[in-house]
């Protein structure tokens, strides 16, 4: 088994990539990223085609002035020169092509043309799913929708038709593309790992009752959702540290919901993100929509019980009321329901965050990831062959 993957600057595709080098199958892995980065993997150089142009421009662009960047949206101009420069990369000898979604359209055709068996990689929900659920959160709000380029939406609905399979990471996932007509005979689900170690418990310092967010401080993450239910809770010797890029969507609720106890965080390197964990009692991600957050087993790792929508993907790690709680989207009084119970319940708080812990540590390291994706890999091509 020859693999070849193509990708943007997806860091879950170099662990990807890394697990496929490990088992000696990884062909090719083409970026945008210049090679020392996915070396920082273990993939070997000769394996790596970097297109730099690609990363340069995209970086360039986004130092430009707010005023000009909102003249032209370049998203869509950036995703099709890379599958165009990918294309011509794909060399003859890989038998599996994976490409990232919204970045494979050519690359697909071309594999496809070497006879390739072809996966689409998608990490988030159904595109259509994706972009009316968050147009819905925004025109809630009266706030422009931030969402896909239309082109880049009419691309990768083409990708779904031509490539042979899709892999995706979870139940929430398959079930919006079900609903928007793929068989599930062409969907791989595999849920995504966790470095642990990266992510691992180190003694809390206080005790203090802390909710940790981490992922951008957006609508698209629910974190007016956050920000409301603990405030309307106010309880005693607590803290909400959100940890992430802030967005200027959020401000206004920030403002609204403001309290001294209510505590932004900012952004982290990966590398320190466990010492941030690690001083929570239980991390909360209310997303209207993802794929499979990462940041949830990362949480868990570090020893946290969690509580997330069924939007998030976590109903397929987390054990409910063993590992923490599954909640509907934009629902703040089942948010402030778990929370006050985890508050007034501080040991079976503790031994939840203890059992997240054990639970991904038996199961959902990066290495299971790629001893599960081998496999599904191995059966598609055997598949294609008896077809």
């Amino acid at each position: 088994m020859k693999i070849t993957i193509s990708v943007g600057g997806r860091f879950h595709a170099f662990d990807l990539a890394s697990q496929l080098h490990k088992r000696g199958y990884l062909h090719r892995l083409i970026t945008s990223y210049p090679k020392f980065k996915p070396m920082e993997w273990g993939i070997p150089k000769n394996k790596i085609t970097s297109i730099l142009s690609n990363e340069f421009l995209t970086r360039g662009w986004n130092k430009l002035p707010k005023l000009l960047r909102s003249k032209w949206n370049s998203q869509f101009f950036l995703c099709e020169r890379f599958d165009h420069l990918a294309e011509k990369r794909i060399t003859k000898g890989t038998n599996l092509f994976i490409g990232w979604s919204g970045t494979s359209y050519q690359s697909l055709c071309s594999a496809k043309k070497l006879g390739a068996t072809t996966i689409l990689e998608r990490g988030s929900s159904h595109m259509l799913y994706q972009t009316n659920i968050l147009k819905e959160e925004y025109d809630t709000f009266g706030m422009a929708p931030k969402v896909a380029h239309p082109k880049i939406i009419e691309k990768e609905l083409e990708e779904y038709e031509l490539s042979d399979y899709i892999s995706i990471p979870s139940s929430f996932v398959r079930d919006t593309f079900i609903e928007h007509g793929i068989s599930p005979q062409r969907l791989i689900q595999v849920p995504y790992g966790v470095d642990l170690g990266n992510f691992h418990p180190v003694p809390k310092d206080d005790q203090v009752f802390r909710v940790i967010h981490c992922g951008a401080l957006t609508l698209q993450k629910g974190v007016h959702y956050l920000l409301q239910a603990f405030y309307e809770l106010n309880l005693h010797n607590s803290e909400l540290w959100l940890i992430g890029r802030m967005s200027s969507e959020i401000k206004l609720f920030l403002e609204k919901y403001k309290s001294s106890n209510i505590i932004i965080k900012g952004t982290f390197l990966q590398s320190e993100l466990f010492k941030l964990y690690s001083q929570g009692s239980v991390f909360c991600l209310n997303s209207i929509q993802e794929g499979l957050a990462m940041v949830i087993p990362q949480a868990m790792a570090c020893g946290l019980p969690v509580i997330c929508t069924t939007n998030t993907g976590g109903a397929d790690i987390i054990r409910e009321e063993k590992d923490g709680f599954i909640i509907p989207i934009r629902d703040v009084e089942a948010l402030k329901e778990k929370l006050a119970y985890l508050y007034k319940n501080q040991n079976i708080c503790k031994e939840m965050g203890v059992s997240a812990n054990n639970h991904v540590k038996n199961g959902f390291s990066w290495d299971d990831y790629g001893d599960r994706i081998v496999a599904a890999y191995t059966k598609v091509l055997k598949q294609t062959k008896c077809n």
